[in-house]
């Protein structure tokens, strides 16, 4: 078997910064206190840490603030435990109040005009010819106003905003204070580029690059054709503003920048992920993963049954196996609703257990977000309270962002003791008693299982690098192995609130249980396991 790579073989746990600890009681969360918590982190098993920005932002789309001597220390001192450091690199756009954009909008023929995707507007139309239902003015560029096409923006509106100053229309696939650069300027490319070499030269290790598909629009800017959606954003087919043929030569480039030191790394957030495109960026010349968020959402849907489960794994293992790309397992993240508030309802974390040993034994790296391993729940928001653009804009049918990124919850006192001033997010109101020291004290909480879970992963190749081969999915049971050389463990997860009998097939015996997430599981013979409610556990097979 290869030797560890911490990328592949290692656990990547994701902090939301301004919301995992608060170091100078300003109520949101910084560098320095990630720092006070790397102790705990090392505890927990964890090869590396992602970390959401930081960088300065107008905080239109939530932001953090950090200085550079802060983060100096961040990286030393979490190499100092062997943890390494992922940084997420939002390059698709800026803040509007960015030095680049403040001088490309001061004049159509300021040098760094050209740095961003400026247009004229559109002409109009006689009004004879103007058809102003709905649904032409998705499909004809909204040709009343003068935009220069039909897209539209990811968190409400148009993809154009008209600059009074200049006569011209600026491109932002997010929100209006968020202006994409034009990465088909070759000084543009250059400057992006730079910074990847900045934070390397830092000690970085890796990049999670935001949206990185939609770095170049189709350079004629057609319309997208339309399609059946809720939103307007979702009424047309994303053909000509993601995924354009151009983004390849620049992962090829950025490989070969990766590739000039040692163990670097970069996994994409795959925008309109499937399987099939997430494996097109992927190789020993572009990316060395991507996200494609096999177990997150369908369509706004989130089924969760063996089944469905066995069936998106299948799936995957053929695409991916297919193209020699290897996965990435992701359940909850700070763009998504936690897991465990999807899927369960109330504070019983026996499914908590079956949902975190999906993700640390499945084939892939598991990417586990803050909060996961003591089972956070979303927090509960009045739209009053919301601060995420797309959920001010599209409440009640989408509630935005805000409810997976409440603040840590570290223990029982004042604010969970993430802050002891008033918190930029309110925290959970079940903090008191699920709290990462309240869960250390208890033998049998998911934190515990959760480490349990890790240790067992580093201490059994076939947990990390093992061929995946399904067993079984019932209505109620999900079993498979993980094989490597001589050694096989089999997964069985019974989602059942009953007891169920589960039968091996005839060439599959126990050995013995390595972990299992109720004390009194047994095993009946060989080739049977009575399995409690809502059990998961992990055997050795002979």
């Amino acid at each position: 078997m290869e030797p560890y790579l911490w990328w592949r073989d290692g656990i990547i746990y994701q902090i939301y910064p301004r919301s995992f600890a608060d170091s100078n009681s300003d109520g949101l969360g910084d560098l320095p206190g990630i720092v006070s918590k790397l102790d705990y982190l090392a505890g927990l098993g964890i090869d590396a840490i992602w970390l959401s920005p930081f960088y300065p932002t107008p905080d239109k789309d939530s932001g953090y603030v950090g200085t550079l001597a802060d983060f100096d220390r961040l990286v030393a001192e979490a190499h100092r435990r062997g943890i390494r450091i992922v940084l997420d690199m939002v390059m698709n756009h800026t803040s509007d109040q960015h030095p680049w954009f403040i001088e490309s909008r001061s004049s159509r023929q300021n040098p760094k005009r050209d740095w961003y995707i400026w247009k004229p507007p559109t002409p109009l139309p006689p009004p004879s010819l103007r058809d102003t239902s709905p649904i032409s003015e998705i499909g004809n560029g909204g040709g009343r106003e003068g935009v220069p096409n039909n897209w539209q923006a990811s968190f409400g509106g148009k993809a154009w905003e008209y600059d009074p100053a200049t006569g011209e229309y600026y491109l932002h696939l997010f929100t209006r204070e968020q202006p994409d650069v034009n990465w088909r300027n070759p000084e543009v490319r250059r400057a992006q580029l730079d910074a990847f070499r900045f934070w390397l030269k830092r000690g970085v290790d890796g990049f999670r690059l935001d949206v990185f598909n939609a770095y170049f629009k189709h350079a004629d800017f057609p319309n997208n054709p339309p399609k059946l959606g809720l939103r307007a954003f979702d009424r047309q087919k994303h053909i000509f503003d993601i995924d354009q043929p151009e983004m390849m030569p620049l992962l090829n480039e950025l490989r070969l920048l990766l590739d000039s030191y040692p163990e670097r790394y970069a996994v994409g957030e795959t925008y309109f992920a499937t399987p099939e495109k997430t494996v097109s960026y992927c190789g020993p010349d572009k990316l060395h993963a991507a996200f494609s968020f096999d177990f997150t959402s369908a369509n706004l849907i989130y089924p969760w049954s063996p089944r469905y489960i066995l069936a998106r794994i299948a799936e995957r293992e053929r695409i991916f196996n297919a193209a020699s790309v290897w996965p990435t397992t992701v359940m909850s993240n700070h763009d998504l609703p936690r897991a465990v508030s999807r899927y369960i309802p109330g504070e019983d974390d026996r499914m908590a257990k079956i949902i975190m040993t999906l993700l640390l034994t499945l084939r892939g790296t598991p990417f586990l977000y803050q909060g996961e391993e003591i089972g956070m729940r979303d927090i509960p928001l009045k739209r009053s309270e919301l601060l995420d653009p797309p959920g001010k804009k599209y409440w009640p049918i989408y509630k935005g962002r805000d409810g997976c990124r409440s603040p840590m919850q570290w223990d029982d006192s004042p604010n969970a003791g993430f802050s002891t001033a008033r918190t930029w997010l309110k925290v959970h109101p079940d903090f008191c008693h699920r709290n990462v020291a309240a869960q250390q004290a208890d033998p049998d909480s998911l934190l515990h299982f959760t480490k349990a879970l890790i240790a067992l992963r580093k201490s059994h190749p076939a947990l990390r690098r093992g061929e995946y081969v399904p067993v079984a999915a019932t209505r109620h049971v999900l079993a498979f192995l993980r094989k490597s050389g001589a050694e096989t463990i089999l997964v069985a997860l019974n989602f059942s609130k009953n007891e169920k009998m589960f039968s091996l097939p005839a060439e599959i015996h126990l050995a013995g249980r390595l972990l299992s997430s109720e004390k009194n599981s047994a095993s009946n013979s060989p080739q049977e396991i009575l399995l409690a409610p809502y059990e998961a556990s992990l055997w050795k097979i002979r």
